[in-house]
């Protein structure tokens, strides 16, 4: 008997196999329940009281329809609203952004069609009630699912429970970087358990490096069974020639018996969703990868952004920057602020400026400590301790204020809120064709690399977030990126 077949073992029975969807995923949608309803419920009833001063007052809307009637007609539709878009769904719940994204559609829609209703029958609705109700009633509603998902990631990170068990069919690279994607992100859902390599199996194990090894379970013929034996509850398959169409759909009416669900990784490697678009074609789903877009409303809509949200913290910003200006000047020699050549959109060169936290001069050290480096590969240089930092730059380094003059450089259209980091012209020398994407936008503020780890991350890890923004841009992931921006300046994450 083979080591597969020794792995596989009696439990290779199909008969043997349960229902293998993960109880954690019903539990927590159950839970979700409860927990919309408490949202929409004091939504409502703080949208009567606030705008009425109690809840029983009986105020007629529409005949022998009061307040209180509404309410509660309101809050069984928004409940209904939010199953009927899914936003509870085990394939989404504690995935963070479709999850929103769905409790704000759900929302949006049961609003406007009261707001349709209410013009069409003449109701006098309040809309001071309207008002409060609904961003009142979103925000809670969001609060709380994030609430929720904390706790879910919490329950990963420290106890390893509400985990996904995937068996992983594909070649050997392929179920590496596979691995590797699941395991990069902090509190990921999935954990690889086993794989199977179509063709002639020659080894026990896939070593992956910063993982461990992945038990082999033989070729795509014993997928079943390693399912069972690792008490999987998917089974994603990526890439790989022996698995064609026929063998494909044969595996999924297997899967199907089991209650397993089935994962197709394309291969497409650091694509968001909104570039990747199903088509049908002669009965083929084909995955349509969209160009990105950098040019006409979209550009606008940057721009703007950039520019009020910039003017927006320079003006409300002032007494800390004046602040910050004299203890700089009072405690060290040299001047307020450091200016640098950076490589900006399309390699054209401008000076980045910043508040100074090193001693003056320091740029001509930089041979001296060359050996000090702490950088993991790449250009960037980067130490933990570094000498030349002033006692009030370490102040300003660990809260990020020495970056808020960069606010003026996107004024100055030399930058953006949100984008790559801005390299050094030394950095873009040594840049190959990969790495010089990054100039293919303007450099940013902050972004993917500040809310990652910063000055904790690699240099292949710097470059793949930044190429993955320039690739996957959009409105949405600059908000969203600068808001988590405020939990990296907190918690001091790489600041250093």
């Amino acid at each position: 008997m083979t080591a597969v077949d020794d792995r596989l073992g009696p439990s290779a029975n199909i008969a043997r196999a349960a229902n293998r969807v993960p109880t954690w995923q019903l539990g927590y949608a159950r839970r979700l329940v409860a927990i919309d309803l408490l949202a929409v419920v004091l939504s409502v009833c703080l949208a009567q009281w606030l705008r009425f001063g109690e809840l029983t007052q009986e105020v007629p809307v529409y005949r022998y329809i009061d307040y209180a009637h509404l309410s509660l007609a309101i809050a069984v539709f928004w409940m209904s609203a939010l199953s009927i878009n899914h936003s509870r769904s085990p394939r989404i719940v504690g995935s963070g952004a479709e999850e929103y994204r769905r409790v704000l559609l759900a929302t949006l829609s049961i609003f406007g069609g009261i707001a349709i209703i209410s013009m069409l029958l003449k109701l006098d609705i309040a809309r001071g009630y309207l008002m409060i109700a609904l961003p009142i009633g979103l925000v809670l509603l969001v609060a709380f699912r994030w609430g929720a998902r904390r706790v879910v990631v919490r329950m990963r990170e420290k106890h390893g429970r509400c985990i996904t068990r995937v068996l992983v069919v594909g070649s050997a690279p392929a179920v590496r970087d596979l691995t590797k994607s699941f395991a990069r992100e902090a509190g990921s859902e999935y954990e690889v358990v086993g794989a199977c390599i179509p063709g002639p199996v020659r080894r026990a194990d896939i070593d992956v490096a910063g993982v461990g090894q992945i038990p082999v379970f033989g070729d795509e013929s014993n997928v079943v069974g390693a399912v069972t034996a690792t008490n999987s509850h998917a089974v994603a398959v990526t890439a790989t020639e022996r698995l064609d169409g026929r063998g494909f759909r044969d595996l999924s009416w297997e899967l199907e018996k089991l209650d397993i669900d089935l994962l197709v990784s394309p291969g497409v490697v650091d694509v968001a969703g909104p570039r990747l678009k199903m088509r049908p074609v002669a009965g083929l789903p084909l995955i349509h990868v969209e160009k990105p877009q950098y040019h006409g409303a979209k550009r606008f809509e940057k721009r703007l952004f950039d520019v009020v949200f910039s003017s927006a913290v320079l003006l409300c910003g002032l007494p800390v920057l004046l602040a910050v200006a004299v203890a700089i000047k009072l405690t060290s020699r040299g001047p307020i602020f450091y200016r640098q050549e950076r490589i900006g959109l399309d390699g054209k060169p401008f000076q980045m400026i910043k508040y100074r936290t090193m001693v003056d001069g320091a740029d001509g050290m930089v041979d001296k400590l060359s050996d000090l480096n702490q950088s993991e590969g790449g250009v960037l240089f980067k130490i933990r301790e570094d000498p030349r930092v002033t006692t009030v730059g370490r102040v300003l380094r660990k809260f990020s204020i020495d970056e808020l003059p960069q606010f003026i450089n996107v004024i100055k259209r030399d930058m953006s809120v949100v984008g790559p980091r801005p390299p050094l012209a030394k950095e873009v020398r040594s840049y190959d064709d990969y790495a010089r994407k990054r100039l293919l936008v303007k450099p940013g503020i902050t972004g993917l690399w500040q809310v990652s780890g910063r000055s904790d991350l690699s240099w292949e890890d710097s470059v793949r977030l930044d190429l993955f923004y320039v690739e996957n841009w959009s409105m949405v992931s600059d908000l969203l990126i600068a808001v988590k921006t405020l939990k990296a300046v907190f918690s001091h994450s790489g600041a250093y």
